[in-house]
């Protein structure tokens, strides 16, 4: 899951991509990027690591008054992150730049096919075989390459692309990846998700599989995959910016719930490389030795987290033949547990500020066991105690839902 964004206006368009991409941090916070047009240039700015880090390197030297160009915050699932992994991704010649959200599947074929025909790539990312093919159809009808190019693409996507000979328009299309367009005065946007753009448009269209379209300043024009236009039904948001946290659900924890496949697929799908088919666990800080000489594994946890490390135990015993015990992290903690070095203990937490869990834990690294954090908020409490990481990928957590659904959700789920 990345999330993308596009403007074209009158403002200036790093300000606006920038503010977008704030709030669909959520969606991927690996790297990020923007790409604006700017008199018949293509400037980009991208970087690992939070959008802070990006603001930093675009307050240094990306002082653009462009008023049109796209960005992207990213979730690794085909190439590590890094900056040169990052998106927007471009062609050979710097003519256009594409942010994608999604997964090609058939991206290891469409690469060789690029490959002989001379296409020079510069990532590890199935996303970029987005803008060569893009490049191998252009003949100066934006719209036309880019349906000739998602007609060889198996896979979901959504995308938004930007083209230095077509600075009147943006382009944009999906297939299983969601994607809206909306509507200000005198300004368009393509968004990934409502709440990048909810500040400055209130009218929106929502793409459905296999349809794109061409945003102007002015005007949106929607087709189908063969190029056909189509009519689309305008939906009017009267949601405050909290409502559109919560995507039409009257509280975050029916979000949460009706979120929990994707958030798997989200949180597997990062981690995995078809194309070296390898499992990579870059946070995980254990060693071979660490892991191998692993005698019991404790799961520590409270709420519904607790709940999660009981269906954990079952699947490790069954796959890893290690006896799992789950424990309470308040009652852990108060108590003398049995774990010594040979123990690895397992802390879940969503928030990773839970006290009891983060009690727990520096009870069980003071008895030498090592301590393996599954956590969801990026530089929290627990991981910075840990002794290694995986990161869940979930989403933000419901703290801002009405008081009495969340609470009473709580109450009765016992949430974290």
């Amino acid at each position: 899951m990345c999330g993308i964004i596009g403007y074209i206006g009158e403002k200036p368009a790093k300000d606006v991509i920038f503010e977008g991409l704030t709030r669909l941090e959520y969606r991927g916070y690996d790297s990020a990027g923007i790409a604006v047009l700017e008199n018949e240039r293509l400037l980009v700015r991208k970087d690992m690591g939070k959008l802070r880090d990006l603001q930093k390197n675009m307050v240094a030297d990306f002082n653009s008054p462009s008023t049109q160009g796209i960005g992207h915050t990213r979730w690794a699932t085909h190439g590590r992150p890094s900056a040169f992994n990052a998106h927007p991704h471009g062609d050979c010649h710097g003519s256009l730049m594409v942010a994608h959200n999604g997964i090609i599947e058939n991206y290891m074929k469409l690469k060789e096919r690029l490959l002989s025909q001379g296409h020079v790539f510069l990532s590890e990312t199935d996303s970029e075989v987005l803008a060569h093919l893009i490049e191998s159809y252009y003949q100066g009808v934006l719209e036309e390459a880019v349906r000739k190019a998602l007609h060889d693409v198996e896979g979901a996507y959504g995308i938004a692309v930007i083209h230095k000979n077509h600075p009147d328009r943006l382009v944009c299309a999906r297939k299983d990846c969601p994607l809206i367009v909306g509507a200000g005065s005198g300004e368009n946007f393509i968004a990934s998700d409502v709440p990048a753009i909810i500040n400055h448009a209130r009218n929106v269209v929502y793409l459905n599989n296999l349809e794109s379209a061409t945003i102007f300043r002015e005007k949106i024009s929607f087709f189908d995959f063969e190029g056909n236009p189509i009519e689309k039904k305008w939906h009017h948001l009267d949601w405050n910016p909290v409502a559109a946290e919560k995507g039409g659900f009257s509280h975050f924890m029916l979000k949460e719930i009706f979120e929990q496949p994707q958030v798997i697929r989200n949180t597997i799908g990062g981690r995995t490389s078809e194309e070296d088919g390898k499992i990579y666990l870059t946070e995980l800080g254990l060693s071979g030795p660490d892991i191998f000489k692993t005698q019991r594994i404790v799961i520590i946890a409270c709420g519904t987290a607790f709940y999660s490390g009981c269906v954990g135990k079952y699947l490790i015993e069954k796959l890893v033949r290690v006896p799992v015990d789950c424990d309470l992290a308040s009652e852990f903690r108060y108590r003398n547990p049995l774990v010594d070095a040979n123990t690895l203990v397992i802390a879940i937490s969503q928030s990773g500020e839970t006290a009891d869990t983060l009690a727990a834990v520096k009870e069980a690294k003071s008895r030498g066991a090592k301590v393996l954090g599954i956590v969801n908020a990026k530089e929290s409490s627990l991981t910075r105690e840990v002794d290694g990481l995986v990161y869940i990928h979930a989403g933000p957590e419901g703290l801002y839902c009405d008081a009495d659904s969340y609470h009473a959700s709580c109450s009765f789920l016992g949430k974290d």
